[in-house]
């Protein structure tokens, strides 16, 4: 297994955002890119290397799947990208058999499986059940870029730098996501207790994060720089073994007394994956949110032929 080698499987909007956060951020000293289509993989990695002079050294190059089976994580993007006005779930028939697909060809990988593809807690789940890894190197972004986007949108309303505002989403990475308004605090002081903060905004944000999405697809086609940052920075933490606390999809089976369903909780993690799961606090509004949330990806699950 080596530390200085990624790969990242599937190589359109979101692949290749992903692929130059990466390269900018120094991550690792060889990329190696897949695509059902060997010409993109292959532009893009010629692409990426003629920029080289501009970020830290590292080789770029189109491979097939079983040529990433070194690498300390492997990114997985590949899939259909959603439509205007069309749910994650939506896209769950066209991505699961990418999905069996995919983690066949990594039969015998130890690595960490980073899934971004949509709907990205059910996929989470199958590429766990499917590649046989432990549950812990298996790792959806999930609510990561919620978590991100809430955390924007609440400095935007404050004039304030998001990286103060402690506040993170929970459950499905989708339309019954749950914001944890009741322990959202910025330097130690709860939000609700902030100068300017007004119950209405909450509403008012919650619904622009859970449709933030769909706003973008219907203006550009796609979400991918956002995503592809997000990615990019759990690559950094997961490779430097930061031990870091972000929300993020797993399989579990214990926390809040839920059994093998993947959805996002905060987890601390490190070189070896997701090393725990943290159980925080909820109001009962909150609670009852996100077990319905867990209900909603559980559906999906079991309406599947797999």
């Amino acid at each position: 297994m080596s530390v200085n080698s990624l790969g990242i499987i599937g190589l359109g909007w979101v692949g290749a955002s992903t692929a130059i956060s990466i390269l900018q951020r120094g991550i690792c000293r060889e990329l190696l890119l897949y695509d059902l289509r060997p010409g993109l993989a292959e532009g893009e990695a010629m692409d990426l290397n003629h920029g080289s002079s501009f970020y830290p050294p590292s080789s770029v190059k189109a491979v097939s799947i079983s040529e990433m089976k070194h690498c300390k994580a492997i990114v997985v993007t590949a899939g259909r990208g959603g439509k205007p006005d069309e749910s994650r779930l939506d896209l769950l028939n066209d991505n699961i058999s990418i999905t069996k697909d995919i983690a066949a060809q990594l039969e015998g990988y130890q690595g960490i499986l980073v899934i971004v593809a949509n709907p990205v807690d059910v996929l989470t789940y199958f590429y766990q059940k499917f590649s046989g890894l432990p549950t812990s190197r298996v790792i959806g972004t999930g609510t990561m870029l919620d978590t991100a986007r809430l955390r924007e949108m609440i400095g935007r309303k404050l004039d304030l730098d998001p990286r103060s505002i402690h506040a993170q989403v929970i459950g499905e990475h989708g339309d019954s996501e749950s914001i944890l308004w009741s322990t959202a605090t910025i330097g130690g002081i709860k939000l609700r207790d902030w100068k300017g903060w007004l119950p209405a905004y909450e509403d008012q944000i919650a619904d622009q994060v859970k449709k933030a999405a769909y706003e973008i697809i219907q203006r550009k086609g796609a979400t991918n720089h956002a995503i592809g940052l997000v990615t990019a920075t759990l690559l950094k933490w997961l490779i430097r073994g930061d031990k870091r606390i972000i929300n993020l999809s797993t399989v579990i089976s214990g926390p809040y007394g839920l059994q093998d369903v993947a959805l996002s909780l905060p987890a601390l993690v490190s070189d070896q994956g997701v090393t725990k799961i943290l159980e925080v606090d909820m109001s009962e509004d909150e609670r009852d949110k996100f077990f319905k949330s867990a209900d909603v990806i559980k559906q999906a699950i079991e309406s599947t032929n797999y």
